[in-house]
């Protein structure tokens, strides 16, 4: 099935509000973290899991803003075809997985620092999320 580049323009710009959203809240995650005097590994997991989807999400935003500012009508580009953002577009898509999946790690494991209990409920929270989202996008 061939989409048009309209399609992927108006995409991406719903990758860019989603991403941006999404980054938005690991980059508050590691900075509470950065700042917090817990130095133990479960908190170090929890920086490094929101370090990678922060940075996931953002090279997102840039994959992204590059196939939307080449598919937007009167651009940079003329006479553009899908394979002139081959690259931003597989970048931008794995980038993407690669920030829900570390966004999940994170909801998954934040409630192990309160208490056994909170941490089970987070999990289950965390795994039920990342169910839900890969079947919904496929």
């Amino acid at each position: 099935m061939q989409m048009t580049l309209d399609y992927w323009n108006t995409l991406a710009n719903q990758f860019i509000l989603i991403s941006s959203l999404l980054s938005g809240f690991s980059i508050t995650v590691v900075a509470n973290l950065l700042v917090s005097k817990k130095n133990n590994s479960l908190s170090e997991n929890i920086l490094k899991a929101a370090t990678v989807s922060a940075g996931c999400f953002l090279v997102t935003v840039f994959a992204m803003t590059d196939i939307l500012m080449t598919t937007t009508p009167g651009g940079m580009m003329k006479d553009v075809v899908e394979s002139d953002f081959l690259i931003p577009r597989a970048i931008g898509m794995l980038t993407f997985v690669l920030g829900i999946f570390s966004l999940s790690t994170l909801i998954s494991l934040s409630g192990w620092t309160k208490s056994k209990n909170t941490g089970i409920f987070t999990t289950i929270v965390g795994v039920l999320t990342l169910m839900a989202i890969i079947i919904i996008l496929t």
